[in-house]
């Protein structure tokens, strides 16, 4: 079927096959996870910000393509969900800047927009890996372009754009190490790839019905209440390539402190492009919020004094956090932060109640992530305010956390996301609340979340508490115990379906088809002196035998080590072990 423009109504038919699609294989993108834990949550995340989409589309379709591609745009915003969601969300973001005001478009107009919203994805991330979901649209969308010089028929543009996603999906572990080594393509651009096959069958074969994909298309919560921590194949950052090292915060309150100039937004993001990348502007008529990672803080801020004063200035090396995470032995290479620009226009405006008057505001309020009853028990008795589970993938949408943050009558919020996954979508959520103080402390393990919240202290500054936060997160080291759900080789241990295996922090370090060796390897590597505190969180699959066995082992061959055991409840992990 020859076609040789989209209209509102056709766009709407792409998104709902692309989500069907994807809501189809989406267990099979999860099955790509490079740990073979039974959690992996790619596919069910991207699944769940498509599903956000496609219900925005339900409650506000258009006959106009531009408006049919921005309410998608606000729907998977809000909806994002993990790593790969956020992203999939930033390409569908750029899409629809690029189409807006146009009720259709031809086959340039559609290359364009493909290659927009690479160009947004792309400037989110802080350091772009290549092998990832964002290689997977880049190459297509770049083929896109050039064919569409060549052919005006829509059709064919994608079928070509089709083809050429597989071309670079297949091509992902030549290009990350990690995924040649476990034998997988990477799960996010796999997820892309479902979607397209989507787009295509949808402009072959015509409409697609707006009850063709579930509203709420993922797996029940009753399978599994949460996920676990996970290393992503996207984590290839090296401390010496994080070029601009500052990352810089602040507000300038314009027509104060004798400004020098009119503020001119386009301006203001030139000079700061000069010497920084992950650039974020938003102002209004009095405050403009400025976020940059910058080489030069100081030409920053000197350019901003131009425009009135600065207030509640934040500036972080970057360099210094990732240094500090390779000396602690955590993640090795962290993951890519995303800070996407949120124009107010474009994101909607976030409703929030009526805040009492800043003096009886409470000082603090804290939101954590949480995997379990009996974790979730816990952090609340460590004066969390907003416990979040994110059902089957503990992944919470950038909704959540805006609705949690809105919950909370607070002067300043302190966000524990647990999981390194959930990172983004938590900065995110920040990015939209322009009206409170939030902070996204890094933590990555349910062990660091905990020992963050116990570090916190009621009657210190946001510094001081920010600062013994995150000396909680880099001093604790984290222990998972599951099992593997297939045979792989990974960091030169052979792997066994049904194998127990033993997580110290992002790396597998025991296998064995016995819960209690697997269990006993695992804490002889992390435990040094004997005299440390170690905490077994246990899981609802754990046995009280086990459990009984791995206290008596701790006692005899550490006992100088002060051990606690609390119920955790969570699934999956049968144990959580931290160690300080």
């Amino acid at each position: 079927m020859r076609k040789f423009s989209l209209d509102g109504a056709d766009f709407t038919s792409m998104v709902l096959r692309g989500a069907n699609q994807l809501h189809q294989y989406s267990d099979h993108v999860n099955s790509l996870n490079v740990f073979p834990v039974p959690d992996g949550d790619t596919g069910t995340n991207m699944n769940l910000t498509m599903a956000a989409g496609v219900n925005a589309l339900r409650e506000k379709s258009s006959p106009s393509l531009g408006k049919s591609a921005e309410v998608l745009s606000k729907g998977l915003l809000m909806g994002a969900r993990g790593n790969s969601g956020v992203i999939l969300s930033q390409l569908f973001r750029g899409f629809s800047k690029s189409v807006v005001g146009l009720d259709s478009v031809n086959s340039n107009q559609f290359a364009a927009a493909l290659q927009s919203g690479v160009d947004t994805a792309y400037k989110a991330v802080v350091k772009p890996v290549e092998g990832t979901i964002l290689t997977v649209a880049k190459e297509a969308a770049k083929h896109a372009v050039q064919i569409a010089r060549r052919t005006t028929d829509i059709s064919e543009l994608m079928r070509e754009v089709l083809l050429k996603a597989n071309e670079a999906l297949a091509n992902t572990p030549n290009q990350l190490p990690v995924l040649k080594q476990v034998g997988v393509v990477d799960s996010g651009g796999q997820g892309l790839v479902y979607i397209y096959e989507g787009f295509l069958q949808a402009i072959e074969a015509g409409e697609a019905s707006l009850t063709d994909v579930p509203a709420h298309p993922a797996t029940t919560a009753s399978t599994v209440d949460s996920v676990k921590h996970t290393v992503s194949a996207q984590s290839q950052l090296s401390t010496e390539d994080i070029e601009f090292l500052y990352d810089m915060e602040f507000f300038i309150q314009l027509n104060l402190g004798k400004p020098q100039k009119k503020f001119d937004e386009h301006q203001f993001r030139k000079a700061l492009a000069k010497n920084g990348d992950s650039i974020i502007v938003i102002a209004d008529q009095e405050i403009v919020k400025v976020h940059v990672h910058s080489k030069a803080p100081g030409d920053v801020l000197s350019e901003s004094l131009q425009y009135g004063e600065l207030i509640k200035i934040n500036i972080l090396n970057m360099r210094e956090q990732h240094r500090d995470l390779l000396a602690d032995g955590g993640d090795v290479t962290p993951m890519p932060e995303l800070y996407p620009a949120i124009d107010r226009e474009e994101a909607g405006t976030v409703e929030t109640a009526v805040e009492p008057p800043a003096d009886e505001l409470a000082a603090y309020g804290m939101i954590s992530v949480s995997m379990g009853q009996g974790i979730s028990d816990i952090f609340t008795s460590l004066g969390v305010d907003v416990v979040l589970s994110g059902g089957q993938t503990m992944n919470p949408s950038t909704e959540d956390f805006v609705k949690a943050i809105e919950s909370i009558s607070a002067q300043h919020i302190l966000i524990l996301p647990n999981n390194s996954n959930i990172i983004l979508a938590a900065q995110q959520a920040k990015e939209l609340v322009m009206d409170r103080e939030v902070t996204v402390l890094p933590s990555k393990t349910i062990p660091q979340g905990l020992a963050a919240a116990f570090a916190f202290q009621e009657d210190e500054s946001v510094e001081v508490n920010i600062e013994a936060m995150g000396q909680g997160i880099s001093h604790v080291q984290s222990g998972q115990v599951t099992y593997s759900i297939r045979d792989t080789s990974l960091d030169g241990l052979e792997i066994k379906a049904g194998h127990y295996i033993g997580i110290h922090n992002s790396k597998i370090v025991a296998t064995t088809d016995s819960i209690v060796e697997t269990c006993q390897d695992l804490l002889r590597q992390m435990i040094g002196s004997g005299d440390e505190i170690v905490t077994i969180l246990v899981g609802d699959d754990a046995e009280e035998e086990t459990t009984g066995q791995l206290s008596s082992w701790m006692a005899e061959q550490f006992p100088d080590a002060e051990v606690e055991i609390h119920p955790g409840g969570q699934p999956i992990y049968h144990y959580l072990f931290s160690v300080e």
